[in-house]
C-alpha cells in the first residue's frame, strides 16, 4: 500500500509537471512570439489588473515590450493572448478584419454585456448596427438632428449646477451627466426616470473590471447584479415601447422598435436589450474618465485653457445674438479645440487594448499565431511612445498642428481634493477628484 500510494502521488505530480510544460509550451505549426505563458489558469492576469498610479503604459505591457519586443505572448482570464504595439501587424488585423480575425472579448465580459452585444456581432448583422448607429449618431445626424443642441443644454445645465455647489466631485458629477444623456439619446428617458437605472449601471460598471469570481461580496458578483437589474428594466423599457409604437421619440429605441415589428425583422428581443445596454456602455465607460481628465490636464495647463476659451469667446463675438444655441457650422470652425479633444484621446486612452480572435493561422513578423487565439492591439503603446511622440506624458495640443484635421461658455474652477489617476486596465480616480467651479463675472 505505502508502494502504491508513492507511485500514485509520483505519477499525479508527473502528470502536473506534464500539464504545466504544455501550458507554458503552447503546440503551434511555426514560431511563437516571446513570452510567458504565466500560471496554468491563471496566466498573468492579477499583474495585467494591477493598479497603478499613473496614466503611462502599464508595467505589464511596457516591461514587456522592453523585454520582449513590440509582439510578445501572455495569457489573460484563461486564454492565450499575443499583445501588440507592432504597427504592422495592428493595421494587418483591422485590414484582414472577418478574413483572418474577428472580434473577440474576454467570456466574462461578454456574460456581462450579453451574448448578443455589438462587440461579439459578425458579417451582416454588424454592418446593420453600424449602419443604425450612424444614422443616429452619425455627422449627418448632428448637422440636422437635435443633437448638438441637447449636448450643450446638458453641459450648460450640469456647470451651472455644479456653480452652486461648494465642491463637486468630478467623477461621479460628470458620470451622471453622460449616463442621463446617453439614456435620453438612446431610451428617451428623463433624468427622473433615468435614476434607477443609473444606480444598477454604475453597480454594474464598478465591478466590471474585477476577477471573475461569482461569490457574494465579491465586485463580480454586484457587478452581475446589477447587469440582471439592467436586464428586467431594459426589458420593461422595450416593451412599453412596443405597446405603444405609433408614438415616435426621436431616439435610437425608436429605430429597433421599427426593426422588430417590420416583416423581415433580423433580430429579437434578447439581442434589442444587449446592444441598447452595449452602447450606453459604451457612450458612459469612454466619456465619463475623459472628461474628468479635461479638467485635470486643463487645471495644469493654463495656456491651453486661455487659447481655449479665446476661441469659443470669439464664436460667441461673432454671433448676431450671443445668447443663440450653438450651430454646426460653429462646431466645424473649432479649430484649436479639435487639437485639445485629440490631445486628450491620445493620453486617455481609456480601454486596456483592442481585441480580436484568429480565425487561423496568421504570419506576421517571421511569428506564427495560431487559430483560436486572441491579439490584443494596445494603443497606449503607441499613443505613447516617445519615438512617435515628444515627450509623449506631455498635455500639448500643439503637437497636432501639423495634421490635417478637420471636423459655450467656460466656467473656472479650483481643484478642492483628489485628482490622482491610476489605471486598473481602466482610468480610476481612487481618491476621488474634488473641484469647485465659479461662474463667469
Amino acid at each position: 500500500m505505502r508502494l502504491s500510494g508513492v507511485a500514485a502521488f509520483v505519477l499525479l505530480m508527473l502528470l502536473l509537471l506534464y500539464a504545466v510544460h504544455r501550458w507554458r509550451n503552447p503546440r503551434c505549426s511555426g514560431r511563437l512570439p516571446p513570452g510567458s505563458m504565466g500560471l496554468p489558469l491563471v496566466g498573468e492576469t492579477l499583474q495585467f489588473f494591477s493598479p497603478e498610479a499613473s496614466l503611462d503604459v502599464p508595467r505589464f505591457v511596457r516591461h514587456r515590450l522592453e523585454r520582449y519586443g513590440p509582439i510578445f505572448k501572455t495569457s489573460l482570464v484563461g486564454h492565450p493572448v499575443v499583445v501588440s504595439a507592432d504597427e504592422e501587424l495592428n493595421y494587418m488585423v483591422f485590414q484582414q478584419e472577418g478574413q483572418l480575425f474577428q472580434s473577440w472579448y474576454p467570456d466574462s465580459f461578454v456574460e456581462i454585456l450579453g451574448r448578443d452585444n455589438v462587440g461579439e456581432q459578425q458579417g451582416a448583422m454588424f454592418k446593420y448596427l453600424k449602419n443604425m448607429v450612424l444614422r443616429y449618431f452619425g455627422p449627418e445626424s448632428l448637422r440636422e438632428s437635435s443633437m448638438l443642441r441637447d449636448v450643450e443644454h446638458a453641459v450648460s445645465s450640469s456647470l451651472c449646477t455644479w456653480s452652486t455647489l461648494p465642491a463637486v466631485e468630478l467623477k461621479e458629477a460628470v458620470s451622471t451627466m453622460v449616463f442621463d444623456l446617453s439614456a435620453n439619446k438612446l431610451l428617451g428617458l428623463e433624468p427622473s426616470r433615468s435614476k434607477i437605472l443609473r444606480k444598477s449601471f454604475f453597480d454594474f460598471v464598478r465591478g466590471l473590471i474585477s476577477f471573475p469570481l461569482y461569490l457574494p461580496g465579491t465586485a463580480y458578483y454586484s457587478c452581475m447584479k446589477g447587469q440582471k437589474n439592467m436586464q428586467t428594466i431594459m426589458l420593461d423599457l422595450l416593451r412599453e415601447r412596443l405597446s405603444t409604437s405609433t408614438k415616435k421619440h426621436s431616439d435610437l429605441l425608436d429605430l429597433i422598435v421599427e426593426e422588430l415589428q417590420s416583416e423581415k425583422t433580423t433580430i429579437d428581443e434578447r439581442f434589442a436589450i444587449d446592444t441598447l445596454v452595449a452602447l450606453l456602455f459604451i457612450s458612459f465607460v469612454t466619456m465619463a474618465p475623459t472628461l474628468t481628465l479635461a479638467f485635470k490636464f486643463l487645471s495644469y495647463n493654463p495656456k491651453v485653457l486661455k487659447d481655449l476659451k479665446e476661441e469659443h469667446e470669439e464664436i460667441i463675438r461673432s454671433r448676431e445674438n450671443p445668447n443663440s444655441r450653438f450651430t454646426w457650422e460653429e462646431y466645424k470652425s473649432l479649430r484649436f479645440t479639435t487639437l485639445v479633444v485629440n490631445e486628450l484621446t491620445r493620453m486617455s486612452n481609456v480601454t486596456p487594448g483592442i481585441f480580436r480572435k484568429t480565425l487561423t493561422d496568421v504570419q506576421v513578423n517571421g511569428y506564427t499565431i495560431p487559430a483560436g487565439w486572441m491579439v490584443m492591439m494596445s494603443p497606449m503603446s503607441i499613443h505613447l511612445n516617445p519615438n512617435f511622440f515628444d515627450d509623449p506624458l506631455d498635455f500639448n495640443p500643439w503637437r497636432w498642428l501639423h495634421v490635417d484635421i478637420h471636423s459655450n461658455c467656460l466656467s473656472r474652477w479650483k481643484e478642492i481634493k483628489g485628482g490622482e489617476v491610476s489605471r486598473k486596465a481602466v482610468i480610476m480616480f481612487p481618491q476621488g477628484y474634488q473641484i469647485q467651479l465659479i461662474p463667469r463675472a
